[in-house]
């Protein structure tokens, strides 16, 4: 059941993301103002090109702390570098992060890799420009596309990335999970809509035995040697079940993981109402989690897995 408070601030009655919607998706996805992103003056924006890439990078106007590349949302379909920065520009506001935002190709014009080459090409770029040893982070899809941009920089040799941040990361096209099954109306992102999305990036290769762990991170044959992670889900998610899996097998394979399942939360509930309990809850653990991994100064716990990112 999602929360009541989620509920009562989120229109269910749109329907499932169909491949002949996604152009009116892209038309009437939420517009983040400047306003917004200033947040009463104390963050500062500028377009900036990695590489071929726009990107969006935000600064505090005060002390200028650890990198972030953020990754956004959109069902490998939708969304732009200024999406889910509305709730986001808040690590900036808060912890002094300089948040880098790309705005990757799409899907189903830009199939996969192009999504995650650009991902991975703004990384390589942050690298050469001041911006090294991010944390990557990523939300929904774009959580889907920083788990792919992790395993690509350790398996490629880098750029070193000091953690993972993955918010209801859209991570296995095969859509086989419990949770996959489960939620096919009444929440925020169904089965019709997944399998949209995927089917977008991957074609008719999606749910075949050929897909690359860089499309589709669940299909990772290991994950040894990932940075500290950090995974959260709603408990009403169609990625409930893939998110919790990534996770344990991050701990079988002798890694550093950290996991949330937001009980009552549909997909995105922390970005539709903020202000809400829960979402606000959420926001507060991943800022906790942020402020130790990425040595925001004057936090109090030592880093995690100093410099390098590693906890060894």
């Amino acid at each position: 059941m999602i929360d009541p408070e989620i509920a009562a601030g989120v229109d269910f009655s749109l329907p499932p993301l169909t491949a002949d919607r996604i152009a009116w998706r892209r038309e009437h996805g939420r517009v983040v103002t400047d306003a917004e992103l200033g947040r009463g003056g104390v963050v500062a924006f500028s377009e900036e090109d990695a590489d071929g890439v726009p990107v969006l990078v935000l600064r505090p106007t005060g002390a200028v702390g650890p990198p972030v590349l953020h990754i956004h949302g959109g069902g490998m379909v939708a969304g732009t570098r200024r999406s889910d920065l509305h709730v986001l520009a808040e690590w900036v506001a808060e912890l002094g992060v300089v948040l880098v935002s790309p705005e990757y190709r799409l899907a189903p014009e830009h199939p996969h890799p192009a999504p995650v080459e650009d991902c991975y090409r703004t990384l390589k770029w942050m690298e050469r420009n001041g911006f090294a040893e991010p944390v990557v982070a990523g939300t929904s899809a774009g959580g889907g596309l920083a788990a792919a941009v992790v395993l690509m920089a350790r398996d490629f040799g880098g750029p070193v990335v000091r953690g993972q941040l993955l918010m209801c990361p859209m991570l296995d096209d095969r859509c086989e999970t419990p949770s996959s099954h489960q939620f096919l109306a009444g929440t925020t992102w169904v089965r019709a809509s997944n399998l949209t999305g995927w089917t977008a990036l991957l074609g008719e290769a999606r749910g075949g035995p050929d897909v690359s762990p860089f499309a589709a991170p669940a299909r990772a044959v290991s994950l040894e040697g990932l940075p500290p992670t950090y995974v959260d889900v709603g408990s009403v998610d169609v990625f409930r079940d893939e998110a919790v899996a990534y996770a344990s097998r991050i701990w079988q394979a002798g890694g550093d993981a950290e996991l949330h399942v937001w009980p009552g939360g549909c997909h995105g509930f922390d970005q539709l109402v903020p202000e809400a309990v829960l979402s606000r809850r959420a926001r507060a653990a991943r800022v906790e989690w942020l402020r130790r991994v990425a040595c925001v100064p004057q936090f109090d716990s030592p880093c995690e897995g100093g410099p390098s990112g590693n906890d060894e």
